[in-house]
């Protein structure tokens, strides 16, 4: 019998995609292969590098050098209070490949077109680092993105902020989804950062919308960091021992599902 195709969904979420690392981790120290990922925003990041052949420890080592000056700065143009432009020579400059071609691992990433009012999937073809861009330019607070066809793209979680639908498409037969969103109701205290406040308030919003997802993935990760915000971060240890929490309490669910097709 073929071993059932496994795919992985990552949720986006800001800095809480730190946690994306600490699940990857656990999935790897215990042999569960990823056939295919699709990510969006901070999932896009995550599961771009990992496609593109980085190892867990090197993602990690990527994100020590996170910080809000190299992933952004203040935009001068219409649309977007900053420019992810600063990201996307971050990312040319730590990942092992540039276009989705030369990947290792399938991978697509959903962006929205704001003239037609439609979803774009990335995937196949391409250039990668863009695509992430678009993916994670999330509308007022990141400037749109052009791609290579001219079209003005934002965050791809203003219609599928968990993209469940999207790997399966790609033809997973057991889909892993990590939720970053749906867990984050509440805060102990509230973000004085413009940028905070809109994606806190961004959440509420792309939380209900991650829940419907639920249903589509045969396993849902939900680190539990409500407590933590999307704008943090300083609190990347902690999201990712998060992440490695949530990831080793579903792993008895997993390795049950995959059955004697996980190798």
């Amino acid at each position: 019998m073929a071993r059932k195709k496994i795919g992985l969904a990552l949720s986006g979420g800001g800095a809480r995609g730190f946690a994306h690392i600490g699940v990857l981790r656990v999935l790897a120290d215990n042999n569960i292969t990823i056939d295919m990922i699709a990510g969006t925003s901070a999932g896009a990041i995550i599961g771009g590098a990992y496609a593109a052949g980085m190892t867990v420890a090197d993602i990690l080592a990527m994100s020590e050098k996170v910080g809000w000056t190299n992933i952004m700065r203040p935009s001068l143009a219409f649309g977007g209070m900053l420019s992810s432009t600063p990201m996307g020579n971050f990312l040319a400059r730590h990942f092992p490949v540039k276009r989705f071609e030369d990947l290792k691992i399938p991978f697509a990433t959903p962006a929205f077109d704001l003239a037609t009012s439609e979803n774009v999937t990335f995937r196949d073809s391409g250039e990668l680092i863009p695509a992430i861009r678009a993916s994670c330019a999330v509308p007022g607070v990141f400037e749109p993105v052009r791609d290579e066809a001219g079209r003005m793209l934002v965050d791809g979680g203003v219609i599928s902020p968990m993209p469940v639908e999207t790997v399966r498409a790609m033809g997973a037969d057991i889909v892993i989804a990590v939720d970053l969103l749906s867990c984050g109701s509440s805060f102990s205290k509230s973000s004085r950062t413009s940028v905070g406040i809109i994606l806190q308030s961004a959440l509420a919003t792309l939380r209900n919308i991650a829940i419907v997802e639920h249903s589509a993935a045969d396993i849902v990760i939900e680190p539990q960091i409500a407590h933590l915000r999307m704008d943090q971060i300083g609190k990347r240890e902690e999201f990712i021992a998060l992440g490695e929490k949530g990831a080793r309490e579903a792993l008895p669910q997993i390795v049950s599902i995959m059955g004697e097709n996980r190798w």
